[in-house]
């Protein structure tokens, strides 16, 4: 049993919670999820580690509303108990080396990136942060994201931040300043922006990782939901990954893949996204 040390509600949709789970805390890296069991008659659902604190042994995780049991999920509060977190699973980040990063994130997509800008800055790594969500009122981590960040901008589909637009214009700006010269982009969010972003990246030649978020059941490898080629190879983003060479990744795969689910229930939302690690909008 994992107790629920504190519940915050972030907007209408998304909450955070902080877990005492002193083993995965311990071993826990930037890049890693866990997988939960709300009780014993729940599901198994993947959500990324937000946050860890080795020293108080806490894991924090961020998720959305979308599907019966991340619903499940919110009714619980402070002081009580979800039954199973297993973890941590999926290979880190490598992040060591790196001068001058930016991190591309769309929706909860930010919850994912979070704690790899985090390491970043403490590897004293420039971080340039791009942000992009549907509207204002689900902007999410905007504080912590600043802190870490030396340059962050936000944009919402409908501008109502008083910023309009999509994440890749914002980073095809910053790639186009020549004062400036990257060595790794970032990017987590809904597979047409991350497929964006690894060709704009791949035009300037600039090493592009994303975390892959498909079907994911058991977090081990054995159900094979997780499949995506990389370079032609097979591999399964619970075990291999989650983070991938963007520039290897075959995008028209995998959202074909998406497409089938999404046809196999109309309500894609409710039966689908509710397994998706860290569901981006």
């Amino acid at each position: 049993m994992f107790k629920i040390l504190s519940k915050i509600s972030l907007n209408s949709r998304t909450s955070r919670m902080t877990l005492s789970a002193p083993s995965i805390a311990n071993s826990a890296k930037a890049g890693q999820f866990v997988v939960i069991r709300v009780d014993s008659f729940g599901e198994r659902i993947p959500l990324t580690i937000a946050d860890y604190n080795k020293n108080e042994g806490t894991i924090d995780i961020i998720y959305q509303k979308v599907g019966f049991t991340t619903s499940k999920l919110d009714m619980k509060s402070k002081g009580e108990y979800i039954s199973d977190v297993v973890g941590p699973l999926g290979k880190p980040s490598q992040l060591m080396g790196y001068k001058n990063a930016i991190i591309v994130a769309g929706g909860t997509g930010c919850a994912i990136v979070f704690p790899q800008a985090k390491q970043l800055h403490e590897n004293n790594c420039t971080v340039s942060t791009i942000c992009g969500f549907q509207r204002k009122e689900f902007i999410i981590l905007e504080k912590e994201i600043c802190d870490i960040s030396d340059f962050t901008r936000i944009v919402t589909d409908d501008g109502s931040n008083g910023n309009k637009g999509l994440v890749t214009d914002a980073l095809l700006s910053r790639l186009e300043d020549k004062t400036q010269q990257y060595d790794l982009v970032i990017t987590v969010g809904p597979l047409p922006m991350m497929k964006a972003v690894c060709a704009i990246t791949k035009n300037f030649s600039i090493k592009t990782i994303v975390s892959m978020n498909p079907i994911m059941i058991d977090g081990t490898g054995m159900c094979g939901g997780c499949r995506v080629s990389v370079n032609g190879k097979t591999k399964f983003a619970c075990v291999d990954g989650p983070d991938f060479d963007g520039h290897k990744i075959n995008f028209d795969e995998i959202i074909l893949k998406d497409k089938n689910y999404s046809y196999l229930y109309p309500n894609k939302r409710e039966k689908n996204c509710k397994l998706l690690r860290g569901c981006s909008e």
